[in-house]
């Protein structure tokens, strides 16, 4: 009887591989696509790196309120908050992929801090998927009732010299990199205040413990009231709510930071269904048009809507480097 040829053994070996992967591929893909047609079948829990209060968690909960409506979804929205959002993403990106965690943030945590940090426990680049940007307006740079500046101008001029404290919502954050502008271009002495979200931080600047702060509309207004003013906003246009005060850029801030438009990233772990991620895209574009979400809007200043999951992607490729880039220059670092 001849013998086995050994290269036919092995030809054979690896055909019955290939033919194995290929059909545990073609039995894989129906059944991530039977999943992801059940979607949502449990409570989907979104994370909120801060505590309540502030625009990340409204967005965060009016997302939970439209996936409740459309899917009839339960929903729980759990603050997260500590270590620089670190602890909340950490939770969200090494969660199952399979749209029950989902995150809700600010950019800057998951944009620059690729830059800002050497050590993280996840990877930026590979552990988190961007489904939405909840655009956040224009900011508001407000100072305290002791300061007497009604611009740009006049604050740094009164600020030279002197030591000062500028409130952060998060280490990384817009107004982070915004108090080492501020620094390294007027040659201010300014001492970063890290806050867990946007609530305690304006208390603050109100109390005057703070002289300067960053932050949406609706938090800087809720201690107008007391005496805190706005010198300028960010971006490239006024605040529908603060007409007007002047953007930086009018008042001659330059750099790559000043023209960005930051926001709130809805994410969910690398590997997620396609089609759940178009599911839950498709609440936050139809749930963008609802009166809850219109009434947000108007309440923060903030004139344009969430865009679908295809133009998130174009976005996102497109506003990552420039924000890293923006990092990188300031030579911010974290750790």
């Amino acid at each position: 009887m001849p013998r086995p040829d050994p290269m036919a053994r092995r030809r054979f070996a690896r055909h019955s591989l290939v033919l194995a992967a290929s059909l545990g591929a073609t039995l894989a893909a129906p059944l991530a696509l039977a999943q992801a047609a059940k979607f949502p079948s449990k409570q989907i829990r979104i994370v909120v790196p801060f505590q309540p209060g502030g625009l990340t968690d409204a967005y965060a909960r009016l997302f939970g309120e439209h996936l409740t409506q459309q899917l009839g979804a339960s929903v729980l929205v759990e603050n997260k908050s500590g270590g620089g959002a670190v602890i909340g993403i950490d939770a969200v990106a090494k969660a199952p992929p399979d749209g029950y965690t989902l995150l809700v943030t600010t950019t800057g945590t998951v944009m620059q801090n690729r830059v800002l940090y050497t050590k993280l426990p996840y990877n930026l680049d590979k552990d988190l998927t961007p489904i939405t940007v909840f655009p956040s307006g224009p900011l508001a740079v407000g100072v305290s009732p002791s300061v007497p500046a009604r611009n740009l101008a006049e604050f740094v001029a009164w600020a030279k010299g002197k030591e000062l404290s500028m409130g952060s919502y998060a280490p990384g954050s817009y107004p982070h990199m915004m108090a080492d502008l501020f620094s390294r271009n007027y040659g201010l002495k300014v001492q970063v205040v890290h806050y867990r979200g946007e609530a305690p931080m304006w208390v603050d600047v109100a109390g005057g413990q703070v002289q300067v702060a960053v932050g949406s509309y609706q938090a800087f207004n809720t201690v107008s009231t007391r005496g805190v003013k706005a010198i300028g906003v960010t971006g490239k246009y006024r605040s529908p709510r603060l007409p007007d005060v002047p953007t930086l850029i009018e008042q001659g801030v330059t750099g790559t930071l000043v023209p960005l438009e930051g926001g709130l990233v809805l994410m969910a772990p690398t590997g997620t269904p396609e089609a759940v991620l178009q599911a839950l895209s498709a609440v936050v574009v139809k749930g963008a048009e609802t009166p809850q979400a219109a009434k947000l809007r108007e309440n923060f200043g903030i004139p344009n809507k969430p865009k679908n999951l295809a133009e998130t992607r174009r976005d996102w490729d497109r506003d990552v480097p420039a924000w890293i880039k923006a990092a990188s220059d300031l030579g911010v670092k974290l750790d």
